[in-house]
């Protein structure tokens, strides 16, 4: 670490959450300033950047709770890890007989099985699409 950035981390400190600094104002790591109120905000790299570890971070979590996903298509295993992304594995996981279904192979009673579920009436447009890539294998966006 440059002397710089210890001096900044020194001054500002280190945060893993979001917080509020002094001001009121929302911010994050060390002393990042998020906050759109005073033209905080995350460029395109940083939301990529981001974005590609919390996929391979959910793919690893999905695939040690769910070893069998890896023998499914691509497009199969991304509604998998999308549904984990949106509602944590845990939450994955209480989709009990639409991913024994998953693990069977039968795809359509998969997507029977997510959309009868109280996430897809949460989320209705995203749960039939992505019930509909389940049953296809066909990638819907």
């Amino acid at each position: 670490m440059s002397r710089l950035a210890k001096l900044l981390e020194s001054d500002e400190g280190r945060r893993r959450a979001v917080y509020q600094d002094h001001l009121g104002f929302w911010t994050i790591g060390v002393g990042r300033l998020i906050d759109a109120r005073k033209g905080g905000g995350l460029s395109d790299e940083e939301i990529d950047y981001l974005l590609a570890n919390d996929i391979r971070d959910k793919t690893a979590d999905v695939l040690k709770a769910l070893p069998w996903v890896a023998t499914m298509s691509e497009a199969r295993q991304a509604v998998v890890i999308c549904m984990a992304f949106q509602m944590g594995v845990t939450g994955l996981l209480a989709f009990k007989s639409a991913l024994g279904a998953m693990r069977d192979e039968r795809y359509a009673d998969a997507a029977n099985g997510m959309k009868d579920s109280l996430w897809a009436k949460q989320t209705p447009e995203r749960a039939k699409r992505l019930a509909y890539q389940m049953e296809t294998g066909e990638w819907q966006s």
